[in-house]
């Protein structure tokens, strides 16, 4: 009983708090519910529109990222070259090529005879005249050859003397006939033999007054002592062989530059040919060289001609052995064209050269190459002076290649940034 009258209160009070819930909330009307559908639509269509939209701004993004791709790969794909112009020649011709700077006279001093080497008088960078003592020598195997030859000499000239006497007193006997001719010719050949004795043993003696004087080494003509191989103690061996040069000396107030002059400018190169040297130790100073003599035959491997030139250096400033470089000024016949010497390209049988045309394309053109100046080269035939012609062309450079041409130093420096 108690149980039941518990439920019943339970769903009572059930059945009131469902009433309050409705008080406070009631329910909307039909009208509410149109509206609030109406504009949840309304916001269902718009993120619709937004996310169309978005799709199609991805889609043409990629389409234009895509063909941007496109084109900047199109682009990076073509090759960029450096041009030049072909430049015409002037008045005058100027070929530059290496030259060897040689002193005037040089000369290695060897020792003519054989000892020890007693002391030495000069030294690298010495300034000596003809006649100066460079070494001293000693030589006892030679003083020694030179004591037994002037005994020698000594003996063999009392030998003549007694031959002599015997001659003459035989010669006398024969007058008389005491004596047989054959005896006295016997003893007239004997005397003529001591006599051929006495000249051999002089010149003995005078062929090792020589080898001691040779102990004295001297310098044959004036210059500077270049090179000192010697040193006290040394053992001397005369003669020229492998490692006994004692000195080297060079007379260098005036120096001899040498040449060599291709076969293309051999005829143009005379004697008189005036010329430029630049050294390298010195930079932006010149000098003035005269062509003295050419060789007048060229070299049947190397097909050039040896031009010898001179040059005064009285004041010591160049020094033989240098490198320098030989300007020459060659007189020009006639106005040409000419390129860079890394234009020039080297495929089959003739020599081409890479223009760029107004299309940007590439086309190869045979050229008949002249003179060689070293940086650049003559060309005879072949290319138009309005030609833009390829610098250091690659070996990938095809005909008909579309490439572009990159900007001058010039125009990057004259450009200015968009405003």
């Amino acid at each position: 009983m108690a149980d039941r009258d518990d439920t019943s209160r339970s769903a009572g009070s059930g059945q009131d708090g469902g009433r309050g819930e409705r008080d406070r909330h009631p329910p909307m009307d039909r009208g509410r519910r149109e509206a609030l559908g109406r504009k949840v639509r309304r916001y269902a269509l718009i993120l619709g529109i937004i996310a169309v939209a978005l799709g199609i701004w991805g889609i043409v993004s990629r389409l234009v990222t895509r063909s941007e791709l496109r084109r900047t790969t199109a682009e990076e794909a073509v090759l960029t070259v450096v041009t030049a112009k072909p430049q015409l020649s002037g008045a005058g011709d100027e070929l530059v090529l290496p030259g060897i700077v040689q002193a005037y006279i040089e000369s290695p001093i060897y020792a003519r005879t054989s000892g020890y080497l007693k002391s030495w008088r000069t030294d690298i960078g010495a300034k000596v005249h003809k006649g100066d003592l460079l070494a001293e020598i000693e030589t006892p195997e030679v003083d020694k050859q030179w004591l037994q030859a002037r005994a020698d000499l000594a003996t063999a000239q009392a030998n003549l003397a007694i031959s002599v006497i015997t001659n003459r007193r035989w010669q006398g006997l024969l007058k008389t006939q005491a004596v047989s001719i054959q005896d006295a010719d016997n003893r007239a050949a004997d005397a003529a033999a001591k006599k051929t004795t006495v000249d051999s043993a002089e010149q003995n003696v005078a062929r090792l007054n020589d080898l001691e004087s040779f102990k004295r080494v001297i310098a044959p003509f004036d210059g500077v002592i270049t090179a000192r191989n010697t040193d006290v103690g040394y053992l001397i061996n005369a003669g020229q062989a492998q490692g006994t040069e004692l000195f080297r000396l060079a007379d260098i107030h005036r120096l001899r530059i040498y040449a060599q002059v291709p076969e293309a400018y051999a005829a143009a190169t005379n004697t008189g040919l005036k010329a430029e040297l630049h050294f390298a130790e010195r930079p932006g100073v010149s000098y003035a060289a005269d062509t003295i003599r050419t060789s007048n035959a060229l070299d049947p491997t190397a097909r050039t001609l040896q031009v010898e030139l001179q040059l005064d250096n009285r004041d010591a400033q160049l020094f033989p052995g240098s490198y320098t470089e030989v300007h020459f000024k060659l007189p020009s016949s006639m106005e040409t064209l000419r390129l860079p010497a890394n234009t020039v390209l080297f495929r089959g049988k003739n020599e081409q050269v890479a223009v760029v045309g107004r299309d940007h394309k590439i086309k190869l053109k045979d050229i008949d190459q002249g003179r060689d100046f070293g940086k650049t080269i003559e060309v005879l035939h072949g290319i138009d002076p309005d030609d833009a012609v390829v610098v250091n062309p690659p070996d990938s450079l095809e005909d008909g290649m579309k490439v572009r041409i990159a900007p001058s130093p010039s125009d990057k420096g004259n450009a200015h940034p968009a405003s």
